[in-house]
């Protein structure tokens, strides 16, 4: 079978972006499909490591891909600490469960957008677009 490439219609970058989860077919899933939109990609598979990261490359990341559920830290918590470093910070909020009262109390505290997971390519092409080309 052929490798499958972007068709021309998906909307693609090259911006640097973290991906937090703790699922590591997750991990492989969404950086696969995220590179070949064309994005450089950083993994985290905790929440402290995440912010770790974002505190030493704040610069360069574009947009955090942040797991909801995880263990330790949650993602409202990681998504907290995030803010605490870069008010502007551009967060999807992710999750496999159904928008609940604490994704909805996250989106409250300003996160930008929500998905569900498992990804479809185009959904997460266009709302990275979306997210990223907003000031």
């Amino acid at each position: 079978m052929a490798t499958e490439y972007p068709d021309d219609n998906l909307a693609t970058g090259n911006e640097t972006i973290l991906l937090v989860d703790d699922e590591q077919v997750i991990i492989d899933v969404a950086r696969d499909m995220l590179e070949m939109l064309g994005y450089q990609v950083i993994v985290a598979q905790d929440g402290q490591l995440a912010i770790d990261i974002y505190t030493q490359q704040k610069d360069e990341i574009a947009l955090v891909i942040l797991d909801m559920v995880m263990p330790g830290l949650s993602g409202a918590d990681v998504f907290q600490a995030l803010k605490a470093i870069n008010p502007k910070v551009k967060v999807i909020l992710a999750s496999g469960y159904i928008m609940s009262r604490q994704i909805a109390a996250v989106m409250a505290q300003g996160c930008r957008a929500f998905m569900s997971k498992p990804y479809r390519l185009e959904d997460l092409a266009e709302k990275i677009r979306e997210i990223i080309d907003k000031a």
